[in-house]
């Protein structure tokens, strides 16, 4: 059963990744603007648009263009980049990295504060401390990513300037690293100099990211806690003498977990998606700070690499959540 479920994942994430490609593929080319025309200074011939069109493709059919392109990206050939002179595979790979470095310390940021906020909130139910904490994911929730990044940058960068607020790493600190995982390489190499660099310019960004993320992940399983805690094995835990802490921790945590694992997964998603636009406001070196510059310059091979490599990302996030969510349950594993 699992893997029939796997295979129509598989199945699934083609169609998906296909009809991302086609939709991306006819958008930016139906959109206004010429890229080469951007390329070229004023006094531009015809026959040097001409030939810039034809080395790139541009001079064909969009069915031609788009299944050219389709056949490189199944060969692993993204094309070149139209602004930057670069292998479009070469430029996304240089930048992923500090994209889910930052996700994925946002993401731990929002399990962390979720995680113990939901579990405060249903030790205190009904009391100030819960009403608090409501208020705040609230307030946390209502406010999206980006404008908790003007925050952020007014306060820890203007009126309080104590922490980075600009870029991945200090250009006075020397780069020994061999892979784009500045973070991780830093760690294995004990160089906690750079750590500290890395995490003080990452701090902003990706809290920004994780507070949205924080509340959602609060309000559910919090109500996900307290509806645990009310059935018969929590009570009888109390019964045993367990604290209300131990019976959240030892007994009900477990349970109450599952539907905010596949919550968690889909808004992995959603904040991977909100890196774009927080990456710009930081100055942070990333993919999506890339994206925007490629949009901008009408980079049409590099726009269509970076989108697909978002939706690959995506897919396979979902498909990992569904697959860790069948694995854990055991009616969607053998029903």
């Amino acid at each position: 059963m699992l893997l029939q479920r796997f295979l129509i994942r598989l199945l699934t994430m083609a169609i998906t990744l296909f009809g991302v490609a086609v939709v991306v593929f006819v958008v930016i080319r139906v959109a206004p603007g010429d890229p080469i025309a951007m390329m070229l200074p004023p006094g531009a011939t015809d026959a040097d648009i001409a030939r810039l069109r034809a080395l790139y493709g541009l001079d064909k059919t969009i069915v031609e263009q788009f299944f050219i392109w389709l056949s490189g990206v199944i060969k692993g050939d993204f094309g070149t980049s139209i602004s930057l002179r670069q292998d479009v595979l070469a430029l996304v790979f240089n930048r992923l990295p500090a994209t889910l470095e930052l996700a994925i310390t946002a993401l731990l940021m929002a399990l962390a504060i979720g995680g113990t906020s939901a579990i405060l909130g249903a030790r205190e139910r009904g009391t100030a401390v819960e009403a608090g904490i409501d208020i705040a994911s609230g307030a946390a929730l209502s406010i999206p990513d980006f404008l908790w990044g003007l925050v952020l940058i007014l306060l820890f960068g203007v009126l309080v300037p104590v922490f980075d607020i600009s870029g991945r790493v200090s250009p006075q600190l020397d780069l020994p690293f061999v892979t784009q995982f500045y973070l991780f390489e830093s760690l294995v190499r004990l160089r906690f100099d750079l750590t500290r660099d890395l995490l003080a310019h990452m701090l902003m960004p990706a809290i920004a990211l994780a507070l949205p993320l924080a509340a959602i992940i609060s309000q559910l399983l919090k109500q996900s806690l307290k509806e645990v805690l009310d059935l018969d094995y929590a009570v009888l835990a109390r019964v045993k003498g367990f604290s209300e802490t131990q019976v959240i921790l030892r007994e009900a945590l477990k349970n109450a977990a599952l539907p905010t694992l596949t919550l968690v997964g889909v808004q992995f998603t959603f904040l991977i998606g909100g890196t774009v636009i927080v990456e710009r406001l930081f100055s942070y070196e990333g993919l999506g700070n890339m994206a925007i510059d490629a949009v901008i310059n009408r980079d049409l091979p590099l726009i269509q690499g970076i989108v697909l490599v978002f939706a690959l990302l995506f897919v396979l996030i979902n498909l990992a959540v569904d697959m860790m969510y069948a694995l854990l349950n055991p009616r969607l594993r053998y029903g």
